[in-house]
């Protein structure tokens, strides 16, 4: 009887009686990184900034972990926001400079998730990380990449170099509707706290005596939207959010106004918020920790194995276990090789910090937070065990950094207050370079005349470049940028003296020697555009507006054979090149090779059957070749289609 009993709730239970309900596996939690450009830890109203309402970050605290203590390695934000990425410090990833490739061998987060079943989406704020030039490798392992237009018409900033943070967020909000389906990995890039400071209403009238801090209330807010549409949709409570600055902003502490020269802490000092899945935690974790340490931490909580050897460690002890041990924070900049300065290193620990510059500087942080008093003496115990630990780190000779930046690439990054274009070291020695505190003054300025120059008021940047010159009247990076002023308004001879000038200073700067080309070209300098454009295409030979003036240069100086080599070199650049199709042309008419002229031209005229230039010439090749009747036909269309006017 007790076994039919047992039989027949056996019976019940396989029909369904009873039964348990299967258990439902857990659903991967989405991951939302969030990075806030230029935003300093101290001001940031949960970091104890009373004068500024964050009210989005002090929420995102209260329901996850607020990290007092982290601290990114680079104080630029490519290279930072590499670090973010990869899990790896500068030295380790290689992107030191704007424009540098990351390599294949490092894996982005992105790369990580993508496998484990994830949609990935990255949406940025600012030209200074489009994959598709400042910041090539970044969008591998996404399946979008929010990159900005090849070509923007517009001259406003808005659109060509910066978005704003209401513009990213709605532009990640877009694709997130548009692929509900998780679990998603979104990166939301916000760059409004980079200067120059231009908050809009009502934040700029809010803070109107600090808009640094308008512009952070401003991403403040847009953070608050973001974070109310995952909660609206239903992704926040199953998520991990993670909130970071890249680096900080100088604000005149150590005479540096803005960021990329120095390494101490208003610039390397950041936020860091981690709210975890189905978690209110409402922890701060004192300890110092790094952003290299933010990935193995995605990949710790995911259950997602290393990519192998990184620079940072899972920072789950913390908020698992309690851990309370601080971390060795690495700090590095080469960005002042681009200016013909020393970079510099420097190693946060056991509460103090030594940065190794020409003239080296020691810490006591408990007892000098502001960093103002330099203890450092050569025989200093500290001081030499902290060295040692920079001493596994290896330093990139000042003549690697990238040059010969595109035209565009480079107007961008001054648009953004960087300098473009290759170091001024000229390969010397990094001990032998002038110590970034001597030059801060001068970095200032500069800096200054870029914006000014983006601006358009111009007489604002050459004032700023002239009290550069008074202070050093050999600095390539200020007389460049003076030639390019002067280039811009038209007085050829000075632009060609300040850019000779530069050259003579930075000889491996291909940039300032094709604009030393253009001056003189204009100015009637033949010789001497030629002198400047070959120098400047042997240190970049794949300049394709070079390869072209040349080319031009060449024509004026009688010299067929050697323009269309030029042309022909463009070509190789550019095979599609239109411009350069027809100087090749153009030099075998002058080498009286009118059958190879017409060979070239005559495709020419059905694809670019609207170009009066293509006619004109086939004219021309066409009386050299003693066909009158088709170089009439070919000289009356050319005509023709000059007089059609031109569409708006």
């Amino acid at each position: 009887m007790k076994a039919a009993r047992i039989l027949m709730i056996g019976w019940l239970a396989t029909a369904g009686f009873g039964a348990l309900p299967p258990q439902k596996k857990p659903s991967p939690p989405d991951v939302f990184l969030v990075t806030i450009d230029t935003l300093r830890a101290d001001h940031v109203h949960c970091y104890g900034d009373e004068a500024i309402q964050t009210p989005a970050l002090d929420s995102l605290a209260k329901d996850g972990i607020r990290f007092a203590e982290a601290f990114t390695p680079s104080p630029i934000t490519n290279t930072s926001h590499t670090t973010i990425l990869t899990g790896l410090l500068p030295s380790s990833h290689g992107v030191t400079d704007f424009a540098v490739p990351l390599a294949a061998t490092h894996l982005t987060w992105a790369e990580l998730l993508k496998p484990k079943g994830y949609h990935t989406a990255a949406f940025i704020g600012a030209v200074i990380l489009d994959s598709k030039s400042l910041a090539p490798g970044l969008d591998r392992g996404f399946d979008f990449y929010d990159n900005f237009p090849e070509h923007s018409q517009t001259k406003s900033r808005w659109g060509r170099v910066e978005r704003r943070g209401a513009e990213v967020v709605q532009h990640a909000e877009t694709w997130l509707t548009a692929h509900p389906a998780g679990p998603h990995f979104v990166w939301v890039h916000l760059y409004d706290p980079h200067d120059p400071y231009e908050p809009p209403a009502p934040y700029s009238e809010t803070y109107k005596d600090r808009l640094y801090d308008g512009e952070i209330a401003y991403a403040d807010s847009v953070l608050a939207n973001f974070l109310g549409y995952l909660k609206k949709h239903g992704w926040y409570e199953n998520s991990v959010v993670i909130v970071v600055g890249d680096h900080g902003e100088g604000l005149g502490e150590h005479h540096e106004d803005t960021h990329g020269i120095f390494l101490y802490d208003s610039t390397t000092h950041v936020p860091l918020i981690v709210k975890l899945p189905f978690a209110n935690a409402g922890k701060t974790v004192d300890a110092q920790v790094r952003t290299t340490d933010i990935l193995p931490t995605v990949l710790d909580v995911l259950q997602i194995g290393l990519p192998g050897r990184l620079d940072g460690k899972s920072l789950k002890p913390y908020f698992a276990t309690g851990e309370t041990a601080d971390r060795t924070a690495i700090g590095e900049t080469d960005y002042p090789l681009r200016f013909g300065w020393a970079p510099l290193r420097s190693v946060r620990a056991e509460g103090f910090k030594f940065i190794e510059a020409p003239r080296p500087e020691l810490y006591d942080l408990r007892a000098d937070p502001g960093e103002l008093k330099n203890g450092y003496e050569p025989a200093n115990a500290t001081a030499q065990k902290l060295r040692g630990l920079l001493a596994p780190l290896k330093p990139r000779a000042s003549g690697e950094t990238a040059s010969g930046a595109a035209d565009t690439q480079g107007n961008n990054l001054q648009a953004l207050g960087y300098v473009s274009g290759s170091n001024a070291a000229g390969g010397a020695n990094p001990e032998a370079l002038p110590d970034p505190k001597d030059k801060i003054e001068e970095q200032n300025l500069l800096h200054t005349a870029m914006l000014a120059t983006d601006d358009d008021r111009p007489a604002d940047a050459r004032s700023a470049l002239e009290k550069v010159l008074q202070i050093d009247p050999k600095s390539p990076t200020a007389l460049r940028q003076l030639g390019e002023l002067e280039l811009h308004a038209g007085d050829y001879v000075k632009a060609a003296d300040h850019l000779k000038g530069a050259r003579e200073a930075r000889p491996d700067d291909s940039t300032a020697a094709f604009y030393e080309g253009q001056a003189r070209e204009k100015m009637g300098d033949l010789a001497g555009a030629r002198d400047a454009l070959e120098a400047s295409l042997k240190l970049t030979p794949g300049q394709l507006p070079a390869r072209l003036l040349l080319g031009q240069v060449y024509l004026g100086l009688k010299d067929p054979k050697a323009a269309e080599d030029q042309f022909e070199a463009a070509l190789l650049v550019q095979p599609d090149s239109v411009e350069a199709q027809l100087g090749v042309a153009k030099a075998q008419i002058a080498e009286g090779s009118f059958a190879d002229a017409v060979q070239q031209l005559e495709p020419l005229s059905k694809t670019q059957a609207g170009n009066a230039d293509v006619f004109e010439l086939l004219a021309q090749a066409y009386k050299g070749l003693g066909k009158s009747e088709e170089a009439q036909q070919a000289a009356i269309h050319a005509k023709s289609l000059r007089a059609k006017p031109e569409k708006p």
